[in-house]
């Protein structure tokens, strides 16, 4: 079999910076531009090195974010593959993250939008997609869904995250072990030293966020800024735990009337 072809000979990243566009903003009071990064209105991000991590405590918008990206490089918004609609959004009410892209620009050397858009939540709705995909066209269905909640996860990664392309990671580790995911960041490393993948990622593992040569942004209600994950509260939190786990639980368990 031949060997694929490249889309380019430039290597990642491929999206070098997304900004937020003011004039195209109706109403800064819905969200998602209510939320502390856009504050300002001069939201920008720029994309220095092929692993992007984003980190943030819940409700701060690190999905929608994500999801805008994925919809500016033609993916939809529950994920999948360029042209993939595993999931009917037509009675859907939460469109933020697709509503945002049409808010933001992004600047590419060059375009390349080939890759995945991986969503934790949709994973089973997408891997049925893959399936029914594949016996329409008499071929055998990748089964993500036999094994494991863990193990599908991973092999999946180790399919779909081996051409050129821009990957998308919304929470990788949800179902994701310790050990696995130690795999899962040997193969980020894998695809940083290709040199033909970019991946902008959204997590809660402090493992992940220590990724080697990734740069890591935390988003706060001061906005989006560089961090090192050692500054995150994450990481804080489960040194914390490690040095003493019960004056930890302790502590963490305290009822606020106590």
């Amino acid at each position: 079999m031949a060997p694929r072809k490249q889309l380019t000979r430039l290597k990642a990243p491929y999206l070098k910076r997304i900004l937020l566009e003011p004039s195209r903003v109706s109403d800064w009071e819905k969200y998602p531009w209510s939320l502390p990064i856009f504050r300002s209105q001069e939201f920008q991000l720029e994309f220095t090195t092929p692993i992007t991590i984003i980190v943030g405590e819940n409700g701060t918008g690190k999905s929608t974010l994500l999801e805008a990206i994925g919809a500016l490089a033609g993916y939809d918004e529950a994920g999948g593959g360029k042209g993939y609609m595993p999931v009917d959004h037509s009675n859907a009410i939460d469109k933020s993250g697709a509503a945002l892209a049409g808010t933001l620009r992004g600047h590419w050397l060059p375009k390349v939008t080939a890759g995945w858009f991986f969503r934790a939540e949709s994973f089973y709705s997408v891997a049925r997609y893959l399936d029914q995909a594949a016996l329409d066209a008499g071929e055998a269905p990748p089964d993500f869904l036999s094994w494991s909640h863990g193990e599908g996860f991973i092999r999946f990664f180790e399919e779909r995250c081996r051409r050129q392309g821009i990957y998308i990671l919304d929470e990788p580790e949800s179902a994701l072990s310790p050990t696995r995911q130690i795999e899962l960041l040997k193969m980020l490393r894998r695809m940083d030293q290709s040199g033909i993948a970019q991946v902008i990622m959204a997590t809660h593992s402090p493992l992940l966020m220590a990724c080697p040569g990734a740069r890591l942004f935390r988003i706060s209600r001061f906005g989006l800024d560089p961090t090192d994950f050692s500054d995150t509260d994450h990481f804080r939190m489960l040194r914390d735990f490690c040095i003493d786990p019960e004056a930890f639980m302790e502590e963490a368990l305290r009822e606020d009337d106590e």
